[in-house]
């Protein structure tokens, strides 16, 4: 239990370092049970969201990065925020730094 409870701190430690890089953040909060991400008050796309779903609901994106990989993972760019999909539909939304 303890090393998958390590295991599970260091890679949230290294996606929050990747998703830094990517001009966005998150920011951390130390709770009694370890270590936990504070959330947003800024409106996001949910998670399964198809790309149909969130243009109706958010509008066209400023810019829409298209699909790299297998399967393929694209991002939409809006003001405030920014849409991860795979295939079509959304699996993780970034507030962007503001």
């Amino acid at each position: 239990m303890l090393v998958l409870r390590q295991l599970s701190l260091r890679f949230l430690c290294i996606g929050m370092t990747s998703l830094s890089a990517l001009t966005a953040h998150a920011e951390m909060v130390a709770t009694d049970s370890g270590i936990a991400v504070k959330e947003s008050a800024v409106t996001t796309p949910a998670r399964g969201s198809t790309m149909d779903q969130v243009t109706a609901k958010f509008g066209a994106p400023v810019t829409k990065v298209p699909g790299v990989g297998n399967p393929p993972i694209s991002r939409w760019e809006y003001p405030g925020f920014i849409v991860y999909f795979e295939f079509d539909h959304v699996v993780h939304t970034v507030i962007a730094n503001s």
